[in-house]
């Protein structure tokens, strides 16, 4: 398959799933941009990707997910470069250990993993609409079935669980795909999370000392690993199979089933009012 042409960012591209995406759709003969925090990182993974596939058109752009100023001039540096944008793999996130706020104040795992998603998103809007088809990517969890939804515990004010908190910023990215999914209709944009599978990458390096020792103990034996954990992503990024799908979930590149509190409108309508009011958005992908 060739994906010449195509415009493809993905965010946290710099190692894991993220890097093993970006080396796949760089493999199909895509424009990669890797979207990062780190820079050393970021070009060390860029050097590996031109390498590993020949391809020159791997970019870099930086930007930090817990800082809504930074992804914001990510999105002006990126309208300043590209015409379009073809697919956006929001990937970027991860697990922590104890409670932490972000720069702007939110808990950090809802402010990156899901506040991250939906300003990324916002911002490279205009240049997605531009796209002939464009596709957005949502990586989520299994775990999101480890929390419920409680509109007064979003920054974790009334409670806070390693496992739990990350469970609510990745039942937040369903019900984003589900409200944006139903948003694009009609726009020849389709929206989609998935469910990777548990990887054995650095993904937790973050998460409590007993997180940590059970992913380093056991993880190569029954965990993922990037290749695998990658493929529904890059599935979902360039299949012909799903270029009419929108708004569903995947596992394994196949569409399953989240839980009753992943699929409630309600929900999903509700998350993305009080992600506008807090990030200050007046008319989602209009800045």
């Amino acid at each position: 398959m060739s994906l010449k042409g195509k415009i493809i960012a993905i965010t946290g591209a710099n190692s894991g799933i993220g890097k093993e995406t970006a080396r796949a759709l760089a493999e199909m003969h895509a424009h990669v941009i890797l979207i990062c925090r780190n820079e050393d990182k970021a070009i060390s993974a860029q050097q590996d990707i031109m390498a590993l596939t020949g391809n020159s058109k791997v970019d870099i752009l930086l930007c930090d997910f817990s800082r809504h100023a930074s992804i914001r001039e990510m999105s002006e540096m990126f309208h300043a470069r590209y015409s379009h944008l073809d697919v956006l793999v929001n990937n970027a996130g991860g697990i922590i250990g104890e409670k932490k706020m972000t720069p702007d104040g939110f808990e950090w795992m809802f402010g990156v993993n899901h506040l991250g998603y939906f300003l990324t998103t916002h911002y490279l809007f205009p240049a997605i609409e531009q796209s002939k088809h464009a596709r957005i990517v949502n990586v989520a969890s299994l775990a999101h079935r480890f929390s419920g939804f409680d509109p007064d515990n979003m920054n974790a004010e009334k409670s806070f669980g390693e496992m739990k908190t990350y469970g609510f910023s990745k039942l937040c990215n369903i019900l984003f795909t589900r409200r944006l999914a139903s948003m694009t209709q009609g726009k020849n944009i389709t929206v989609n999370s998935l469910h990777p599978g548990s990887i054995h990458s650095n993904f937790g390096n973050s998460g409590s000392p007993l997180f940590n020792g059970l992913i380093k103990t056991f993880g190569k034996y029954v965990l993922k690993t990037t290749v695998q954990g990658a493929r529904t992503s890059i599935y979902l990024a360039s299949s012909s199979e799903v270029a009419d799908i929108t708004g569903a979930h995947f596992s394994d590149c196949k569409v399953v089933i989240p839980s009753a509190t992943a699929r409630n409108q309600g929900h999903a309508d509700l998350l993305w009012e009080k992600s506008c009011a807090l990030t200050g958005i007046q008319t989602f992908g209009k800045f």
